[in-house]
């Protein structure tokens, strides 16, 4: 792990947030104007080629700008973001979706992963350690510009179809988080791709064990998604009656 310097930092952390924006590689004078960082774009661009080379930022073929690495998402996420916790009406808006359905496993987690990809935009999975998948938000991802790309949208949907493709990624996923964050070739062979996935582990009063969480690009907007799965596993928790 390099040391990097203040100014270094808040550039690196610039350009992962205009890029989570944007989905487009962010140039000098971008973050110059927008992030009030006190550098000239020349500055930036040498810290810019200082933090590619330490494996934070790539650049794309025939353009100026950079795009964060696999590597430089997950530093954002451990060491620069901060979680946009739910609002107490939030909270109680996303519950009363799901509380009339709380005697029933299969429709509350149906329910609940509909309501998780309303939320945060994205595709939401649940699962049970049982073997049953439940997915919502597919539309979603298509807004999405990763996955203009019909080859990357064909991946992500052939793997949604095989439970088997989650029970992978979860006998591999040995950290001690509560909130694992995956991204690109962190997923395995079979989401090959430029994916990030976020989720967690919920257990309910009668130890029906699982996951839920959320899939998308590797720029997914983790600042208000975490907090929004972690939520959702609590809701599985102190909602279930009787599974």
């Amino acid at each position: 792990m390099h040391n990097l310097t203040q100014r270094q930092v808040e550039i690196l952390r610039s350009i992962i947030e205009e890029y989570i924006e944007t989905a487009e590689p962010v140039g000098s004078e971008t973050i110059e104007k927008k992030h009030n960082l006190s550098a000239s774009p020349a500055t930036i661009r040498n810290e810019m080629v200082k933090l590619s080379e330490y494996g934070y930022l790539k650049k794309p073929h025939s353009s100026a700008g950079r795009i964060p690495t696999a590597q430089g998402m997950k530093f954002y996420v451990r060491e620069l973001m901060k979680e946009k916790e739910l609002s107490t009406v939030e909270e109680v808006a996303l519950k009363e979706k799901v509380w009339d359905y709380r005697e029933r496993m299969q429709r509350f987690l149906k329910e609940a992963t509909r309501s998780l990809a309303e939320k945060t935009n994205t595709l939401a999975v649940a699962t049970t350690d049982e073997g049953e998948l439940y997915c919502s938000g597919y539309a979603n991802i298509l807004e999405m510009p990763e996955f203009f790309d019909i080859d990357v949208t064909k991946t992500l949907l052939e793997a949604l179809d095989e439970y088997d493709s989650f029970a992978n990624i979860f006998a591999n996923t040995n950290d001690d988080e509560d909130i694992h964050v995956l991204i690109e070739d962190e997923l395995g062979s079979r989401f090959h791709g430029p994916y990030g996935f976020i989720f967690t582990e919920y257990a309910t009063p009668m130890n029906v064990h699982g996951r839920i969480g959320v899939l998308g690009p590797a720029r997914l907007h983790y600042t208000s998604i975490i907090p929004t799965v972690r939520y959702f596993a609590d809701l599985i928790k102190t909602s279930a009656k009787g599974w």
